[in-house]
Parts: structure tokens; C-alpha cells; sequence
């Protein structure tokens, strides 16, 4: 079946919309960061660089490190821009431009995300890097796709019932990231953990600031979740929606996070920049060795 203009939009020189990508632009193990200068960090580390191109905050890198291709893009903050880079990195390497068809013969990506986090648990220390297991989302936007098989409905029912989670709210939904794929990743410098992803900073990640929250409370509930051996160990706005994209879509995903702040104990890292160069130096040797 062909895709519709309106469905597979490609710029006038062939790319894919938002990216501004080709599909010879990115390599199949590709690293996702939030902020567009944080592109140039990962980047600095390469061997080479052959690419280098920007839209709006879509900013990829492709180059080499020891020998391995690898591509690193910023996806801005949130689960509604994760919904655009996924699709958008999938279509580049399963799709055919020419044809506007589906290829039968479908890649599988690597997407390790390398990002910031703040410890909801008073024995997490700033500076730790977290290897996300399990996310659970806040964001509803797995709901949108047919998703039932990738979830893990009895740890979202057992959190939906320790919270008393509000139906005004969208249903949690729990994904597991790639073990294949966290086991090249883990080391015994990495600790793993449950990771909530939640739509927002302030209110959804319960700073209060001048509005009031409808649930105050909602951050210890989260502290106290247990599910057998899970708890939430750290928050954070996107790695839910890159495992349960990645999931649906055939690729592997991992999220690799660097705890800057200790909700609990109100600690903030005292040199938070050494600290995420070192979650990236860490990522690029596991990756490319």
C-alpha cells in the first residue's frame, strides 16, 4: 500500500519532515539526548563526524568511534516529541521514499537515550547512573497505538491501586526496555531501576511553585510503589515512549539516565556537566566495544 503526501511528508529535497534527515543521514545504533548542545558533547568524542544537520530542535551527528557508525540526535523535551523522532527514524530506515511503500525487509535500530534525571529514593546519590529496566509512563501516548502486548498491565494495576490514581489522568502503562541490548550497556558502575516518565516539570513531577496540585502527595506515593522486587528509583520526561515505540516498531531500546538531583534529600550535583560527560564516555565505550 502507498502512503499518502499527507501521512509520509518528505521535504522538497527527499528528507523526512521534522528530522530533515536522508535515509543514508543516520546509522543503525543511534543515540537520543534532549537538549540540541548536548549533540556536540556526544559528537566531540567521535573519531570523525560526516554529517552534521538541524530543524528546529532535531539536531544529528553521524559519525565514527572505533570503527562503529553511529548517529546522535536531540529530540527536545517530552514524550510528543519522542512520537515524532521514533516514527521519523523508523520511516527512514523501513520505509522506501520513492515508492512511498513499506520495505519487506525491515532494520532493526539500536537507540540508547542518554539524559537527566532526578532519584526519588534517598539511597540513589547524585552523579549515579541509572539504567532504566522498566518505564512507566504518565503520558498516555502509547494509548494511541495498538499496544496491549508490549505493557506489563500488572504493574501498572498494582501502582494504579497503591496511588489511588485519578481517572482524570492518563492510564500508566508500563514498558520493559531490551535486555540484549542492557546487558552490552550494564556494568557494575550502573545500577538498574524503574524510571517514570511524566508529561511535564513542575506540577506532574510535584514542584509546586505558585499553583496548587490536586495531590500533593503524589511523589511519596511513587517513593512507596513496590511491585515483587521493583520500586521507581528517578523521574524523568521520555523514556517510556522510546521503549514502547521501540517495542512496537521492532527496535531496541535502552535509557541510560544521570541522577543530577535527589528529590528526597534535596541534593543537586556540584558539577553536573563532569557528570553527564562521564554517563557519555561510559555509553560510547559500552556501545563500541
Amino acid at each position: 500500500m502507498q502512503l499518502k503526501p499527507s501521512e509520509l511528508i518528505l521535504n522538497a529535497d527527499g528528507s523526512i519532515y521534522h528530522l530533515n534527515l536522508l535515509p543514508e543521514d543516520i546509522a543503525n545504533t543511534i543515540i537520543t539526548v534532549g537538549d540540541p548542545d548536548r549533540v556536540a558533547d556526544v559528537s566531540k568524542h567521535f573519531d570523525s563526524v560526516e554529517l552534521k544537520k538541524g530543524k528546529r530542535e532535531f539536531l544529528t551527528h553521524t559519525g565514527t568511534l572505533n570503527g562503529k557508525r553511529l548517529t546522535v540526535i536531540s529530540t527536545g523535551i517530552g514524550t510528543d516529541n519522542i512520537d515524532i523522532v521514533l516514527n521519523e527514524l523508523d520511516a527512514l530506515v523501513n520505509t522506501d521514499f520513492n515508492t512511498r511503500t513499506i520495505k519487506k525487509k525491515q532494520t532493526k535500530l539500536d537507540i540508547v537515550r542518554i539524559g537527566t534525571s532526578g532519584a526519588i529514593q534517598k539511597d540513589i546519590f547524585v552523579n549515579t547512573f541509572i539504567l532504566s529496566d522498566y518505564a512507566i509512563g504518565f503520558d498516555g501516548l502509547l494509548h494511541f497505538y495498538n499496544s496491549q502486548e508490549v505493557q506489563h498491565h500488572e504493574i501498572s494495576n498494582a501502582f494504579k491501586k497503591h496511588t489511588n490514581w485519578s481517572s482524570d489522568k492518563s492510564s500508566p502503562y508500563v514498558v520493559q526496555c531490551d535486555k540484549n541490548l542492557a546487558s552490552q550497556l550494564y556494568s557494575n558502575r550502573v545500577q538498574y531501576g524503574m524510571t517514570a516518565t511524566n508529561v511535564g516539570f513542575y506540577g506532574p513531577q510535584g514542584r509546586q511553585i505558585r499553583l496548587e496540585l490536586p495531590d500533593a502527595t503524589l511523589n511519596s506515593k511513587l517513593t512507596s510503589f513496590r511491585s515483587e522486587d521493583l520500586r521507581i528509583t528517578n523521574l524523568e520526561m521520555e523514556t517510556s515512549a522510546i521503549y514502547g515505540l521501540s517495542k512496537l516498531l521492532g527496535h531496541r531500546a535502552v535509557s541510560m539516565n544521570c541522577i543530577l538531583a535527589n528529590r528526597i534529600t534535596g541534593v543537586f550535583s556540584q558539577n553536573p556537566a563532569e557528570a553527564v560527560d562521564d554517563l557519555i564516555r561510559y555509553t560510547l565505550l559500552r556501545l563500541t566495544n
